[in-house]
């Protein structure tokens, strides 16, 4: 993944901060833009989370902080809801200039809210995606329940939200009730994919019934079984930016035979940043994927781990010399299955196996046929699986030769 830091003005000339994320190729098919929730900013685990896994599928991932948030500039005192929607606005503008157009708005809690107001307003947009929204901007109030009366009375009050304090000023309170939501709805004629928890503490689950009811065909409505207001849990983030990807490309145009291929005279990039942990993306071939390690290494587990990738191409050019074979001889195969594991343990016949060096990397493979076959083609079939390409790779002498790129 190629991560940039990015900066444009809003409306009123200060400085947004945001990050850009690219897909290895460092040439999305799509730009999409993230709005973050309520007080919440660009940094959030679910938001990164839920880049990652767009940036992984190839798209381009503009998430950045409203005004009076995070590294932006401004009071987030004097900020109200129609300023996150001419954030967002300003945000497409960016794009627009110096990259390309926005076609995919997904934004989560109020952020969500925020973004159907502002598909209306962004001619490239082409669908959006709502998480956790809630049907009313109003809907906010009910976060602020300790400080309404003071806001009323003195037009300001300081309100504890997730820990942190914010002034809140009734121009905020008043923008909100003049926002209606389902009238801009009713005019959308926008694809939009609308995601809510059952479990939803926040921002009640009848808040996505309420939004599908609002919204032109085509629509679709996914539920977060399981998962909490802000998607703390990794694999419910990741499952998120998952079910956008696979569900907006139907709406996209993918330009991929236009895009230029990475510099590179190799068939596979990977890339990792500073900040990601093991969670790395890659392009291989002309297919985008996360590789990972597993929860109990300290990784993500968002994707197969490199010992696992090595036993997937060894389990699936099995597979394919095996059919291949098979079809040549008339044999018919109607299914096989290549298991494979990857371990370091001790050699067969290993006339030293008290000593740990005398252990090898080893792959343990099981094929499993569905077949009309004699036990003479049976035997066969193994010795054609141990011809694979791969499996000769692997017991041939190999080397790797490492060069810097400058």
């Amino acid at each position: 993944m190629n991560l940039q830091k990015v900066s444009f003005k809003n409306k009123d000339g200060q400085d947004l901060v945001g990050r850009l994320e690219l897909p290895a190729n460092r040439h999305p098919h799509n730009f999409a833009i993230f709005a973050h929730c309520f007080t919440c900013t660009k940094n959030l685990t679910a938001v990164r989370n839920i880049s990652k896994a767009l940036t992984a599928n190839g798209f381009g991932v503009l998430r950045f902080d409203f005004t009076g948030l995070g590294e932006s500039e401004g009071d987030f005192a004097d900020t109200n809801f129609s300023g996150n929607v001419d954030d967002l606005v300003a945000a497409a503008d960016y794009l627009e200039k110096n990259y390309k157009a926005p076609s995919l708005l997904v934004g989560h809690s109020l952020g969500g809210t925020a973004v159907i107001f502002a598909a209306g307003r962004i001619n490239s947009i082409k669908a959006l995606a709502t998480i956790g929204a809630p049907s009313n901007p109003v809907h906010i109030k009910h976060l602020l329940k300790s400080g309404i009366p003071e806001i009323e009375e003195t037009g300001k009050a300081v309100v504890n939200l997730s820990g942190r304090d914010f002034t809140i000023k009734k121009q905020f309170l008043d923008d909100l009730q003049h926002q209606p939501l389902a009238q801009i709805l009713g005019k959308l004629r926008k694809p939009i994919l609308i995601l809510h928890s059952p479990q939803d503490g926040t921002v009640e689950v009848k808040n996505a019934e309420e939004i599908y009811r609002a919204a032109h065909h085509p629509k679709s409505f996914v539920s977060l079984d399981g998962a909490d207001h802000l998607l703390s849990n990794k694999r419910d983030s990741f499952y998120a930016g998952e079910l956008i990807s696979g569900w907006a490309k139907r709406y996209l145009t993918l330009d991929t035979e236009k895009q230029e291929e990475p510099k590179t005279k190799h068939q596979v990039v990977a890339s990792l940043d500073h900040d990601d942990g093991f969670s790395t993306q890659m392009k291989v071939g002309n297919h985008f994927m996360t590789a990972d390690e597993p929860i109990d290494v300290g990784g993500n587990d968002f994707g197969p781990s490199p010992y696992e990738l090595v036993s997937a191409g060894l389990s699936a050019c099995t597979a394919m010399t095996v059919q291949m074979y098979a079809k040549r001889k008339g044999w018919k195969i109607d299914n096989i299955e290549v298991h494979t594991s990857y371990s370091r343990s001790h050699a067969i016949d290993c006339k030293e196996c008290d000593l740990d060096s005398a252990k090898i990397d080893t792959f343990k493979r099981e094929i499993k046929l569905t077949a009309d076959l004699d036990e003479k083609q049976k035997n066969r079939i193994l010795q054609i699986a141990d011809k694979c390409p791969v499996h000769k790779t692997l017991h041939n002498e190999t080397q790797v030769i490492t060069t810097l790129i400058a």
